[in-house]
């Protein structure tokens, strides 16, 4: 049975390893605003490495596409800057547990649990290793999914069906994590 990890770089940078086999962008930056949604635009933007200097994943990081355009894949909704509540229509509140759920769905081909076929024997592996990303996140933290008004009530081991875009890609489901101090996001693309 594997135990939770205590956070620091190592442990980090081996959880952040779920992610580089999938089309993913995930980072964390200092919180600079009291408006944390301007740091998502820093961290689409890909114009922070991370605050504590720790592992990244980006698959576009020093790509063409990005030297032409510093947010690719990102597309910003329109209106999202105009106000702190622009954002609103397109990220939804989930809970701690739903977040751990989802960065674990985040990790899976096709961003679903269910096709993955030796999803319950890696399960208690890949929960362990989104706990380690939370842990960076103390109890107060907020998570934001891009999957639609009834986020809340999901079962990310179930497939989710319906999301905001804010991509130039066909899917990508994205959880933005938020502390006092730090803003992250876990971004997956298919």
């Amino acid at each position: 049975m594997r135990t939770m990890t205590e956070l620091d770089e190592r442990s980090w940078a081996e959880a952040m390893e779920m992610y580089e086999q999938r089309v993913t962008i995930a980072k964390v930056t200092g919180r600079e605003h009291e408006n944390w949604l301007l740091d998502v635009v820093t961290l689409m933007h890909g114009e922070t490495r991370d605050v504590r200097g720790w592992r990244t994943v980006d698959m576009w990081e020093g790509e063409l596409d990005r030297i032409d355009e510093p947010s690719y894949p990102f597309v910003i909704p329109p209106g999202a800057l105009a106000a702190p509540d622009g954002w609103k229509p397109y990220l939804y509140e989930i809970s701690r547990s739903q977040a751990l759920r989802f960065l674990v769905a985040l990790a899976t081909p096709w961003i679903d649990v269910t096709k993955e076929p030796d999803f319950e024997e890696r399960r208690e592996v890949l929960e362990a290793d989104a706990g380690v990303i939370l842990s960076r996140f103390p109890e107060a933290s907020h998570f934001y999914a891009n999957t639609g008004g009834r986020s809340a009530t999901k079962d990310y081991y179930q497939p989710v069906s319906s999301w905001h875009s804010f991509s130039t890609r066909t899917f990508d489901f994205g959880l933005v994590l938020v502390s006092e101090t730090e803003v992250g996001m876990v971004w997956s693309f298919r």
